[in-house]
């Protein structure tokens, strides 16, 4: 008789912990924090791509130039040398200027962006894109925001530094993502860092 308690016991707290797997509390929160994060990515490749007004395209009148010569990534513009000519500083401002204008950093960039965003939104290799937004952040940390104006060690890349370690540790694409079907996808089963 006490062994058929302890069974039911052992059974039942099996099912509550499956089921606090399966959807933590949040778990909806992880996934819009993953979408917001991410659309923060593609945006960055959407906007220098084709100069749609926002960090690109805007004309000295205010007005919005889209796909503005020299300035769309499409239409002969680098998506990189602004930032990194003027808005480097700190000890490794040379470093990164040295790189302004180099059609190989726009290309990294650019992939970097459009594949760590579309793959975050999507929630599809959701640890792989969200450390690799983790890299991005400390880069752009080092090369302009070391040491932070407004505080002595936090600006927001430690916070998206923090929040995309998180995504990936937690598996952030299983809430409100493709994640559990990309999974079970050929090319994830061949390839398993693609998970």
């Amino acid at each position: 008789m006490a062994s058929t308690t302890i069974q039911r016991s052992a059974a039942r707290t099996e099912v509550e912990g499956a089921a606090r797997t399966e959807r933590p509390r949040g778990a909806i929160a992880f996934g819009l924090t993953r979408i917001a994060i991410g659309w923060l990515f593609l945006w960055a490749f959407l906007d220098k791509a084709f100069a749609l007004g926002f960090a690109t395209g805007r004309a000295e009148d205010g007005s919005i130039d889209f796909f503005a010569k020299g300035q769309a990534w499409l239409n002969g513009g680098s998506p990189t040398e602004g930032v990194l000519r003027y808005a480097t500083k700190g000890p490794l401002a040379g470093f990164f200027q040295s790189l302004a204008g180099a059609a190989w950093v726009d290309w990294v960039y650019m992939l970097s962006m459009l594949l760590i965003g579309g793959a975050l939104v999507l929630g599809v290799a959701t640890r792989l894109a969200a450390v690799g937004g983790a890299i991005w952040m400390a880069l752009f940390y080092l090369a302009t925001s070391i040491w932070p104006e407004y505080n002595p060690v936090v600006d927001e890349h430690i916070v998206y530094i923090l929040v995309l370690v998180g995504l990936a540790q937690i598996g952030a694409g299983r809430y409100l993502g493709l994640q559990e079907r990309w999974e079970r996808s050929a090319l994830v089963r061949r390839f398993p860092v693609l998970r």
